[in-house]
């Protein structure tokens, strides 16, 4: 038995809930996690996990056992990442999901540079905008826009989007110029609802100018939940939309979009980036987060601090 093998893969089950899914993100068959579990316990001559058909508990000395282990697989890692070749060039794969916005507008345009830097981390990206179980998918990160709303991940704060509203020339062409946000509730305008996944709805948006506050959702006609599919709706002339400036850009320069409301501010979206708490932060990880970070730095800092 590798005793490294066998308290990673008992650690997986424990995090997972199940040897199924700890199989599948060691890339090990379910046979060989359980037969390393099975070897841990008979060396240990103590049950570390309670199975039934359903579900896998741990038991009291399986947790104390964890606690410990987890511990020493970080203290192994950071060994590892103490050598000067490791500590240089990060190494290994990195699963990370973020919005599919900024994946294409600054995330992905910006990986060459990132590769570059760090050739041996190899990058598997999920781009959406969707709940991510991170232990159970054994995702490393997500970068996610709006308040953290899981209090059990550790969340960095990374950047805040500044928000405006827009709408396509052909649309305020065929409904008009809407003069105050309040038209957008009771009259023809129509908005482009944005679905979230946390809620499945779409939620309002807080507008102000001097002492005049008011939070806006508009009415629509269509609604999505992605973030690249909200921008092309908009631009098709399906309804105003409310856009982070970063995303507005390229559709104000191409005259695909005009901004309304310019003397309303729209309180900023922070952006975030979360993990697991119990996760060791890899080499990998650690630089990676730094690396958006510095991103949104230039793109999107956050208030209060000038523009890189």
């Amino acid at each position: 038995m590798d005793r490294f093998d066998a308290m990673q893969a008992f650690a997986r089950v424990v995090e997972a809930g199940s040897f199924t899914k700890a199989a599948e993100t060691l890339h090990m068959s379910k046979t060989t996690v359980t037969q390393l579990v099975q070897q841990l316990e008979a060396r240990l001559r103590v049950k570390l996990l309670n199975r039934t058909t359903r579900k896998v508990n741990v038991t009291a000395d399986g947790a104390a056992y964890y606690d410990r282990v987890v511990r020493l697989l970080a203290d192994m890692d950071d060994a590892e990442g103490s050598l000067s070749s490791a500590s240089a060039l990060p190494r290994g794969r990195l699963r990370v999901d973020v919005p599919s916005p900024l994946a294409r507008a600054i995330l992905v345009p910006a990986l060459p540079a990132f590769h570059a830097r760090y050739p041996d981390i190899q990058i598997d990206m999920g781009v959406s905008d969707r709940i991510v179980d991170l232990i159970g998918e054994n995702v490393d990160c997500v970068v996610r826009g709006g308040e953290p709303t899981d209090p059990s991940l550790v969340a960095r704060r990374v950047g805040d989007l500044q928000l405006g509203v827009y709408a396509s020339p052909g649309y305020l062409e065929h409904a008009g110029t809407p003069l105050h946000p309040n038209e957008l509730e009771n009259s023809h305008h129509r908005t482009v609802g944005f679905l979230w996944a946390r809620t499945g709805k779409a939620l309002p948006y807080a507008m102000h100018r001097e002492g005049e506050r008011l939070a806006v959702r508009g009415r629509h006609v269509f609604s999505v939940d992605d973030g690249n599919a909200y921008l092309a709706a908009g631009v098709a002339g399906l309804g105003v939309l409310w856009l982070p400036d970063y995303l507005a850009r390229e559709p104000l320069e191409r005259g695909e979009l005009v901004r309304l409301f310019q003397d309303w501010r729209l309180d900023p979206m922070p952006l975030y980036i979360a993990y697991a708490p119990h996760r060791h932060v890899s080499p990998r990880l650690r630089v990676f987060i730094e690396w958006v970070a510095g991103l949104m730095e230039r793109h999107a800092p956050l208030a209060g601090r000038p523009r890189a």
